[in-house]
């Protein structure tokens, strides 16, 4: 059942029962979700209108190069700010589990609010599909909102320092990879209010478990995934890199041996203090380069987001089966 019919309306055009009453008791944080959304997009779009009436100085030297803000350009500045925003994305899991976690489950639970919802208008299972369903509603919009901004901000930086598509941040803000963490993120929230039943403690499990896993797979996902290897005679190892191409990722790179071997890149350097220089005694006889193309890049997308999503879906199958084993 897709989403918009999950979200049942009345004839008035309005929501019903549980999801009507979540949306009411959620409201200051559905529109602090909205200011945030407002805020990115006046910044992303102010920055991107400062760089292009205040342009680059690339003529000067000394206190000229101050122009914006303590920076060398505007440009300069946005480049730094879209830097920060990658990061502050990957916390946008952190923040939706702990959000579903404390106010939207645990406190009703610890506070004995969600008696009077399952005896008079909703049965514990609708209670928490309509939650859910709200959260992750909301979530799904917020985070396209906070993607869309920071996709029209770092537009003139794409492919710079730090901006890269491999680069933490900017990869999960390409395609339905950040969602499908943030959808983990309600699952694992819901799962954790309902076994800890306390605001504050369930909102830093949450909070603490879905940053972990964002965090983690971003550490080895590029390691995990197969590599791309060319390989080639002599020592001439830089040819190797120059051939994959600039927006390649370069994983690993050095020489082979007669025997099939590797040897690390520096390995000529340590000897020659030249790369392409090598000892006879080290039997090389060709190189090597580990790389990942960038089209590797949406196979590794739909790969991550479906592992996520499931995990999502096993989270809250377990939050769905814990409540009916309290409840029958």
């Amino acid at each position: 059942m897709s989403a918009s019919a999950t979200l049942r309306r009345s004839s008035g055009g309005r929501l019903r029962g549980p999801y009507w009453t979540t949306v009411r008791l959620h409201r200051a944080i559905l529109w602090g979700a909205l200011g945030l959304v407002i805020a990115a997009a006046v910044v992303a779009v102010a920055l991107r209108v400062s760089a292009v009436v205040i342009p680059e100085q690339t003529d000067c030297v000394g206190a000229c190069t101050d122009t914006f803000l303590g920076f060398d350009s505007a440009r300069a500045f946005l480049g730094i700010t879209a830097d920060y925003a990658a990061t502050a994305l990957l916390f946008l899991p952190f923040l939706v589990g702990a959000v579903v976690a404390g106010p939207v489950i645990a406190r009703e639970l610890e506070s004995g609010t969600h008696r009077l919802a399952w005896t008079q208008s909703a049965s514990p299972a609708r209670w928490l599909a309509a939650k859910l369903t709200v959260a992750a509603v909301a979530t799904t919009a917020l985070v396209l909102a906070l993607v869309g901004s920071y996709q029209f901000l770092r537009a003139p930086v794409a492919g710079t320092y730090n901006q890269r598509w491999v680069d933490r941040g900017v990869f999960e803000a390409y395609g339905p990879v950040l969602i499908a963490y943030c959808l983990l993120a309600v699952a694992i929230g819901a799962l954790a209010g309902l076994v800890v039943r306390r605001t504050l403690p369930a909102m830093a499990i949450a909070g603490v478990v879905s940053l972990s896993m964002i965090l983690a797979v971003g550490s080895v996902r590029w390691d995990v995934f197969p590599v791309r290897t060319i390989t080639g005679s002599g020592t001439g190892r830089m040819d190797g890199t120059m051939a994959i191409g600039r927006d390649s990722f370069l994983m690993q790179s050095g020489y082979v041996t007669a025997s099939g071997d590797r040897l690390p890149y520096n390995a000529c350097w340590q000897r020659t203090r030249d790369f392409d220089s090598c000892p006879a005694d080290l039997n090389i006889t060709g190189w090597y380069v580990d790389f990942h193309p960038h089209t590797h890049f949406w196979w590794v997308t739909f790969a991550e987001t479906a592992i996520m999503l499931a995990l999502a879906a096993a989270a809250a199958w377990a939050a769905f089966r814990l409540l009916r084993r309290r409840t029958v």
